[in-house]
């Protein structure tokens, strides 16, 4: 396949035309993707069109400061856990003043994890104005294929939601 077909059909390029229809623009708050989500999103020319920024917020005060993530969800459920990563994309939305926030936040590895936390748990949030939805992912692999698919999942969700005519009903997946 042609280098321009596969550049056209990247869902980098799905989300923005997705965007575009619906005169929508998006925010991003990323905590173990360092980014990496942004940074696809900007790989697309004309992406300030639909794309405000982001914050990568990957320790818990600047999730707090920056995102207003509250510190009792942090405390009672944790950094990786769906109340968080729907606070973060509700926060991130409200601060760029976006239609849509997305969050990502987990564990990468190799250290950090827990029995009930296992290395490559992953929760998204996303926040639009027909509703919010909150969803979990476990990747396997080094950190870096966790973060990259992580950044991918993030990227097939808002493909899926917002090429959605109306928009599916928010719900909180598992």
């Amino acid at each position: 396949m042609p280098l321009e077909k596969i550049l056209e059909e990247a869902l980098e390029n799905q989300v923005g035309e997705a965007l575009r229809k619906r005169g929508w623009k998006l925010s991003a708050a990323e905590s173990c993707t360092g980014g990496m989500l942004g940074h696809r999103i900007t790989n697309v020319a004309g992406s300030s069109d639909y794309y405000s920024g982001s914050v990568t917020a990957y320790a818990n005060d600047a999730k707090e400061r920056l995102l207003g993530v509250d510190p009792a969800t942090l405390e009672r459920h944790g950094a990786v856990s769906a109340e968080t990563a729907r606070e973060m994309a509700r926060g991130i939305r409200k601060a760029l003043g976006t239609e849509v926030g997305i969050s990502i936040t987990g564990i990468a590895g190799p250290g950090g994890a827990t029995p009930e936390k296992p290395v490559g748990l992953v929760w998204f949030g996303l926040s639009t104005p027909a509703g919010e939805w909150t969803w979990k992912c476990t990747f396997q692999g080094s950190r870096e294929q966790i973060k990259a698919s992580s950044a991918q999942e993030a990227l097939r969700r808002l493909v899926e939601i917002l090429g959605a005519e109306p928009p599916g009903e928010p719900h909180a997946a598992g």
